[in-house]
């Protein structure tokens, strides 16, 4: 049975090979606009910083340099959210992962959200969650409550090294800037 999350709740990771599914309905569309929401992850060193650009994996750089982290790719339409289907999904080996990562920030955004006057107080019934990538297990499950009026990105959780294991933290922080802000903050 999986373990459902709270915004800041931790919980250990027991697994070498785990999904990450993210999910979401957006409203329907009311100036002409399809949502086109990605998932992206960034793996983080010490400084908290991506160690190389190609760390950063997402619609354009679709797999990590070391292997470990994998996007399926980019779901133009979304709201498969219903009904247990991911919308988004990323793999990641733990073994592969590059030793200079010691976190895998994942993130949502909203494509071109401010020439298409979207937010995210517009999309409803987010999640992510981790499962095993082997038998497809939902391990943890984090919905995210909060009422993102103004924001066009989503830091939604993170994977992150706790001395020789890796555990996952709900985190659910909003920001502007969307996919570029995000970029800004974490790029070497």
């Amino acid at each position: 049975m999986a373990i459902n999350l709270v915004k800041g709740a931790r919980v250990e990771i027991g697994l070498k090979k785990v999904g990450v599914g993210l999910g979401w309905k957006a409203n329907e569309s009311t100036n002409g606009y399809e949502y086109d929401l990605d998932a992206s992850a960034f793996m983080l060193g010490d400084n908290n910083k991506l160690p190389k650009d190609e760390f950063f994996v997402f619609y354009n750089n679709l797999v990590s340099p070391d292997g470990a982290v994998m996007s399926a790719g980019d779901d133009r339409t979304g709201g498969n959210g219903l009904g247990g289907n991911d919308d988004e999904t990323i793999t990641v080996d733990l073994e592969k992962v590059d030793p200079a990562v010691k976190e895998i920030l994942f993130t949502v955004t909203i494509h071109d959200a401010v020439n298409r006057r979207q937010n995210f107080g517009q999309v409803h019934n987010s999640y992510i969650r981790i499962y095993d990538e082997e038998n497809g297990v939902e391990i943890a499950r984090y919905d995210l409550e909060e009422d993102f009026s103004i924001e066009t990105a989503v830091e939604v959780g993170s994977l992150y090294r706790h001395g020789n294991t890796w555990r996952f933290k709900a985190m659910g922080e909003g920001s502007r800037g969307g996919l570029e802000g995000l970029v800004s903050k974490y790029a070497y």
